[in-house]
Order: structure tokens, then C-alpha cells, then sequence
């Protein structure tokens, strides 16, 4: 076969590839709007004949296609990716919630590999890796132009084997080395759900997947038996995840036909507003909602709609600041194509890529002394030892976590001055 008649063949297979994509697209390309597309495919032509005659070792064709079409969407952002048949696959069971790692949600930031959180009771979570640590070395290899998608395949394998992080903490100067042991990462998205105090509930949202909005459910209905009146929902560290979910979440604290989030793409269907179809059975519950640097993606666009509907009231620190959608485009081959085809807004328009929410009450996290913790602790085994009653061991959890968490404190004071509030405006509306 001749190179013209190959090139020929390979530009009729990208431009029907473009097309099974995007019809609009393919007909951009192949109406000749873009006359330069042949033109640089040739140039690819030359480069491929040349490493298929004079590379050293033989090659084979998929892996170079592979290789190029994995290049060519690194040059877009750090969130588009050309997802080969395994790397699918493990996309597919991390969304359904159980996977193998170490339980870490990474970006690449200012070009380099950047932790946004890690995921409760995970390795990463029990190695004390924080939203913002720089990971510069992996098993001792830098890190420097590494694509996400290679960083998951280095960071991800059998259970029980290890793998060694250098990171480089914002602030800090040196360089700390950790050792962690992966496992099966298996997560819930309702982490915690209790009744702290004054019927004030707490749930803490890890993520938005594939069952999130029914386990959020459930955890509402469950602390609606136990008079929760007000509510405070923690995204803190939560890095996303589904659009859909997110949208179907944030109905349950908004009131039918309200808007969630708008996205807007080059190609008109991915031009979209997404309203809430329901009345949310608790969008009338003063809320508080928590947010930090890592709260990401999805997480953003809860506490966006929350806040520009004046539904809650958001405090913390300013969020990651990811606003754009990836789309998910499997291919007949098993592999799949993940691209960035839209960005998103909050309802009021407003575009926090790279900015993040701000809070509407600022109260940066305050790290309690080892002093003060151990005083707490010995404090509570006295509480327990002289009232005889063996407490619940979440809330006990949650009670000691309010008194070392500031925002957490900050929050509840936050609602009971609300409910103080809406009280007194019961008892002005009555008498008058």
C-alpha cells in the first residue's frame, strides 16, 4: 500500500471517528473550514512512517496510535484523557464506588501533581496527605510532565503492595517522604450522619457517585426520626464526581424549578440548564453547608446553588475551583475518550474556574494543639467513667470532633442563632 493511499485511509478513519462523536464536528472538518487538518495529518504520516521503518525495535500499530491519541489530549487540560481499554474499565468501577489505591483525588496544578483530597479512611487519609501537597517523586521518579492518567496507573495496584509519595507541602520547605500500602478503596458517600445537639444534624458527604443521592436520602430520613430541625452538610475535601448527581442532590435542598447549574460547550446540546423537578424534602431546614480548598467539581456546584439561591449559608475557606464537565465517549475498541466539552456556572451566572466559591462566613481551620487534644480525650474517659453511661461511639466521635473543629463549632453556633432568629420572627408575625 502506498503512503498516499495509507494517509488516505487514516484520514477517513479519524474523520468517521469525529463523526461517530460529533456529527457537527465532522462535518467542520470535512466541509474543509479547517483545510489545515489534512495538511498536519500528512506531516503525522511522516512521523509515523518514519518510526514503523527506522525505530530500533519493531512497533506495533495500536500502541503508537494509543500513544499519539493519549499526547494529543494531554494538550488539552489536565482533565481531558485518552482512557485505553484497562484504564475504562478501572474509570467504570471507581464511579460504581469500590476500587484499588490509595484513596486519593489528584489534579495537575501550576504543572505539577497536586493532591485536591484525600478520601476519608483510606491510606492516603491515614498517611495525613492534605488538600494542596505538591507529589513530586513516585516510587522515587519525578513527577515532572507526568500526565493524570499515568500518575492513577502509578498510584493504583494490588492490594497490600506499597508505594512511596514525595511530597512537597504548601508552606513547608522541605520535602517529606511517605510510604503507603494499598488497599481496596470501598466508599460510602454519606461518611456520617448524627444528631449533634439541640436537634442540629450533621452529615459529611465524601463524594458524588452512582448511589450517593439514595444513601443521602435514607441518612435525611433516618435524622428526620430523630427531630433534626436544622442541618449542616460538610463537603470539605469532597473532589466531585457526577453531574447528574450532583443536580439530583441538590434537589433535595431546593424547591421545584429553582436552577442548579447551567453548562455551556462549542456544540449546542451541551448548551443545558439543569432545574430541580421536585419540591426538596428539606428545602425548608436552615442549612449550613462547609466547604474548603478541597471541595471540588461537583461539591462546587451543590454550594454554588445553595448560595446564590440564598438556600444555607456557606462558611469555611474558598473552594478548589474546578468548573468544567467532562464527557465520557466510549470507543469500539473498549477504549474511551474522556474530554472536557463544557465549563459550568452557578445559577447566577457566575464562573469559579480557577477562582473557587468564596465562603460567605470565612473561618479558616484551626489545627488544636496535641496538648489540647489529649486534654479533651482525658477529659471525655472522665465524663464516661463518672456518668456510668456508655455513649454512643459516632456521636462520641462527632462531640470530641466538634470541640477540636472550629468550622464545625462555628457552624453550629451559625444555626442556633438562626433558629433564635426565626423564633423571635414567629413570635413578632403572632402578636402582631
Amino acid at each position: 500500500m502506498s503512503k498516499r493511499v495509507w494517509r488516505f485511509g487514516l484520514a477517513v478513519v479519524l474523520a468517521l471517528s469525529i463523526g461517530q462523536m460529533n456529527a457537527a464536528a465532522a462535518k467542520r472538518v470535512t466541509s474543509g473550514e479547517n483545510e489545515g487538518f489534512y495538511k498536519e495529518l500528512d506531516f503525522f504520516g511522516d512521523v509515523l512512517d518514519r518510526v514503523q521503518s527506522d525505530y530500533v525495535e519493531e512497533t506495533q500499530p495500536k500502541q503508537l496510535i494509543y500513544g499519539a491519541l493519549k499526547g494529543m489530549l494531554a494538550t488539552l487540560d489536565p482533565y481531558s484523557q485518552f482512557l485505553d481499554p484497562d484504564s475504562y474499565n478501572e474509570l467504570k468501577v471507581e464511579t460504581e464506588g469500590e476500587f484499588g489505591g490509595l484513596g486519593i483525588e489528584i489534579t495537575i496544578k501550576d504543572d505539577l501533581l497536586t493532591v485536591i483530597s484525600p478520601i476519608d479512611d483510606t491510606p492516603a487519609y491515614q498517611a495525613g496527605l492534605v488538600p494542596g501537597d505538591r507529589i513530586v517523586k513516585i516510587d522515587g521518579e519525578l513527577t515532572r510532565g507526568i500526565t493524570l492518567l499515568d500518575a492513577v496507573k502509578k498510584l493504583r495496584g494490588k492490594p497490600h503492595t506499597k508505594v512511596t509519595l514525595t511530597l512537597l507541602r504548601e508552606k513547608e520547605a522541605e520535602l517529606k517522604e511517605v510510604v503507603l500500602e494499598r488497599a481496596i478503596i470501598k466508599i460510602d458517600s454519606v461518611r456520617e450522619a448524627a444528631v449533634l445537639e439541640e436537634h442540629i444534624a450533621y452529615i459529611r458527604l465524601s463524594d458524588f457517585r452512582e448511589k450517593t443521592t439514595e444513601e443521602l436520602e435514607a441518612a435525611l430520613q433516618k435524622l428526620k426520626e430523630q427531630s433534626m430541625d436544622s442541618l449542616i452538610l460538610d463537603l470539605r475535601n469532597n473532589p466531585g464526581g457526577l453531574l447528574d448527581v450532583a443536580v439530583s442532590v441538590a434537589e433535595l435542598f431546593l424547591n421545584r424549578h429553582e436552577l442548579i447549574v447551567t453548562t455551556k460547550g462549542r456544540v449546542r446540546n451541551q448548551n443545558q440548564e439543569m432545574r430541580s423537578s421536585i419540591d426538596g424534602p428539606v428545602s425548608e431546614l436552615p442549612l449550613v453547608v462547609l466547604i474548603n480548598e478541597g471541595s471540588a467539581s461537583a461539591s462546587e456546584i451543590l454550594a454554588g446553588a445553595i448560595q446564590d439561591h440564598h438556600r444555607g449559608v456557606v462558611i469555611g475557606t474558598k473552594s478548589h475551583g474546578k468548573a468544567s464537565v467532562q464527557t465520557i465517549f466510549p470507543l469500539k475498541d473498549g477504549s474511551a475518550l474522556r474530554l472536557t466539552t463544557s465549563k459550568y456556572f452557578t445559577p447566577s451566572g457566575r464562573s469559579i474556574h480557577g477562582q473557587g466559591i468564596p465562603p460567605d462566613v470565612e473561618v479558616p481551620f484551626e489545627k488544636p494543639s496535641e496538648e489540647k487534644a489529649k486534654g479533651e480525650q482525658v477529659a471525655e474517659v472522665f465524663k464516661r467513667v463518672e456518668t456510668g453511661v456508655k455513649p454512643d461511639e459516632k456521636a462520641l466521635t462527632l462531640a470530641a470532633r466538634k470541640r477540636q473543629d472550629n468550622q464545625l463549632a462555628r457552624a453550629i453556633d451559625l444555626l442556633k442563632g438562626i433558629k433564635v432568629y426565626q423564633t423571635k420572627e414567629k413570635e413578632h408575625v403572632a402578636v402582631n
